[in-house]
């Protein structure tokens, strides 16, 4: 079985996601799964690899590892072999455009997509949950200039051919996002911050860590933008939302 979980926010570190975190590990299907970290988007910092391990590891009983890709100088086999390793592999949030361009420029992008296809657990959060879409909704540029940037599509490893929004409850992005869509020709699925869409083969449901989150469906019609909420939390058909 094919497995995603893709979240649209939240603070790990404040165990805001951690309902979520526990569905992740469920899906692996063991007790004591091994937990790959890629902490590419944000730069690697140390804190946020400590705070990986405190929530996989400690609390949800995993046996974590970190595949660093810009401190470690690994080679092609190094990097999949801890692709290999893993039960399942958690993406952290950042800058989505340039981890996309560091994976693509060391095929981890490639690996990855492999690692879906033998059912290896995929996850994460943020960048992390764009990165599975054909296309993202990213604030990339403003990690170049806080004061003058936009958001952008960025484009992802196309498991699933629509565009996500993350945190769409946050600041503006809802209604960029919305003036975004009336031009694009696809599907967009937006995400508040605690709340994920987990998609299994090709049936998908909505799983939440907070109450009041939620996710929605936007299109574009002949003249106007249809948006619909999706309430499902037992799986529907994934075509559904086309």
């Amino acid at each position: 079985m094919k497995k995603v979980v893709a979240i649209g926010g939240g603070e790990i570190s404040r165990f805001e996601t951690l309902k979520i975190d526990e569905e992740i590990v469920k899906l692996t299907g063991k007790a004591n799964p091994k937990a790959l970290f890629i902490p590419t988007a944000s730069g690697e910092p140390e804190g946020y690899c400590e705070t990986f391990d405190l929530v996989y590891g400690k609390t949800l009983g995993c046996k974590t590892d970190v595949l660093f890709l810009i401190k470690d100088n690994l080679d092609s086999s190094q990097i999949e072999d801890k692709i290999l390793w893993a039960d399942l592999i958690y993406v952290g949030g950042g800058n989505t455009k340039m981890m996309m361009e560091i994976w693509r420029s060391k095929g981890v992008d490639k690996m990855l997509v492999d690692a879906y296809q033998r059912g290896t657990v995929l996850s994460g959060l943020s960048a992390g949950a764009i990165c599975w879409f054909k296309y993202g909704f990213s604030d990339s540029l403003r990690f170049q200039s806080e004061e003058t940037w936009n958001y952008i599509k960025v484009e992802g490893l196309g498991l699933f051919n629509a565009i996500l929004c993350p945190h769409l409850d946050e600041e503006n992005r809802r209604e960029y996002f919305e003036k975004f869509m009336i031009n694009f020709d696809g599907i967009g699925i937006g995400l508040e911050n605690g709340c994920a869409i987990e998609i299994i083969d090709d049936t998908f449901r909505i799983i939440k860590s907070f109450e009041n989150a939620h996710a929605y469906v936007f299109k574009r019609g002949r003249d106007k933008l249809f948006v619909e909420e999706i309430k499902n939390d037992d799986y529907l058909p994934f075509s559904l939302l086309s």
